[in-house]
C-alpha cells in the first residue's frame, strides 16, 4: 500500500465514539493494554486539554489506519494517544501523524511539545527520536491495593480544600509532567490536599485526585526534614482515611526524593514512561 495513499482528517470530524473505537483497535495488543470507553475517552479529552481541532485521524480511502491527539496549552502541546492499527504499521503511518501534530503546534504558535512514550516500546521511541524528540526524565507508574499503612508516631495532619491543594501545585518549585500540572488538577475538579508537620520539625505536603474510590496523580513536596519521614508520615495518613482505596499513581519523575519511602509503602511499579520533549528550532 502506498503512503501517497495516506490521508489525515481532523479528529472532530469523528464521534466520541467513533474515536473511541478507532483508540481500542489501535491500542489491542499494546505493549501495555489501555482500553478506553466513550466516557473515559471523554473526560481525558477534557482534563488533559485535548484539542480534537488539532489532532488527527490517518485514513485510506475508507479504512481508517490510526489516530493521535494534541493537547494544548499556552506555550506547550502534548502529543497523546497515538495508536496505529497493526494493518499499517511500519509503513509511515505514526510517522505522518506525529509530523501532523507538530505542524499543528508551530501553527498555534507553540515552540515545544512533550509526550510520554512507555519505556521498552522502542519502535514508538526511534521514531520519536528520529522527529526531533529528546529524552527528559523517567517516569514512574505505580499501584498500591487497598489497605491502611501505620501512621508516623509524631506527625500533626491537616486536611486542605481543592482550592488550597491547587495553590500548593501553582507554588511547586519543579517541572510538573503534563498529567499532574495544574490545569490537569483544575480540570478534573477532585483535588485534595494534605499537610503533615513531624514533631522533629520536618513538613511537606500531598496533593492528589480523589474519585470513585481510586486516589491517584500525586504530587509530593518536602519543605523541611527528611522526604523519606515526610513521605512516611503523608502516606500513613492518607490511608488512615482512604484504607480502601485503591492507588493508581502516574509519573513520579524517577529522581523524586520520596520515590523509595513510596515503593517501601505497598506500591508495585506497573511501567516506566520516558518523558521527550521537542522544540522549534530557534531561527
Amino acid at each position: 500500500m502506498s503512503d501517497t495513499q495516506l490521508h489525515l482528517i481532523p479528529a472532530n470530524q469523528f464521534s466520541v465514539e467513533e474515536l473511541t473505537g478507532i483508540y481500542n483497535q489501535a491500542r489491542a495488543d499494546y505493549l501495555v493494554p489501555m482500553s478506553m470507553n466513550a466516557d473515559r475517552l471523554a473526560a481525558y479529552l477534557r482534563v488533559y486539554d485535548v484539542d480534537l481541532d488539532h489532532s488527527w485521524v490517518a485514513v485510506d480511502g475508507e479504512q481508517v489506519l490510526g489516530l493521535a491527539m494534541l493537547g494544548v496549552r499556552p506555550d506547550r502541546t502534548w502529543v497523546t494517544r497515538l495508536g496505529v492499527l497493526p494493518v499499517r504499521r511500519r509503513a509511515g503511518t505514526g510517522e505522518a501523524l506525529v509530523r501532523g501534530l507538530l505542524q499543528c503546534t508551530r501553527n498555534l504558535g507553540c515552540r515545544r511539545s512533550i509526550l510520554e512514550v512507555i519505556q521498552g516500546n522502542s519502535p514508538a521511541h526511534r521514531l520519536f527520536l528520529k522527529l526531533g524528540f529528546r529524552e527528559i526524565r523517567t517516569l514512574y507508574v505505580l499501584r498500591r491495593p487497598a489497605g491502611p499503612l501505620e501512621p508516623a508516631s509524631v506527625c500533626t495532619a491537616i486536611w486542605l480544600e481543592e482550592n488550597q491543594a491547587l495553590g500548593l501545585i501553582r507554588s511547586y518549585p519543579a517541572r510538573l509532567a503534563w498529567t499532574n500540572e495544574v490545569e490537569s488538577f483544575i480540570n478534573a475538579g477532585d483535588a485534595q490536599g494534605l499537610r503533615v508537620d513531624l514533631g522533629s520539625g520536618g513538613w511537606g505536603w500531598l496533593v492528589f485526585r480523589e474519585h470513585d474510590g481510586i486516589l491517584s496523580h500525586f504530587v509530593f513536596h518536602t519543605g523541611s526534614g527528611n522526604p523519606g519521614q515526610v513521605a512516611q508520615a503523608l502516606l500513613g495518613e492518607l490511608y488512615r482515611r482512604f484504607p480502601d482505596h485503591e492507588t493508581y499513581v502516574e509519573n513520579i519523575p524517577e529522581g523524586d526524593p520520596h520515590l523509595p519511602e513510596i515503593l517501601r509503602s505497598g506500591f508495585t511499579e506497573v511501567f516506566r514512561r520516558t518523558e521527550m520533549e521537542w522544540r522549534e528550532p530557534a531561527d
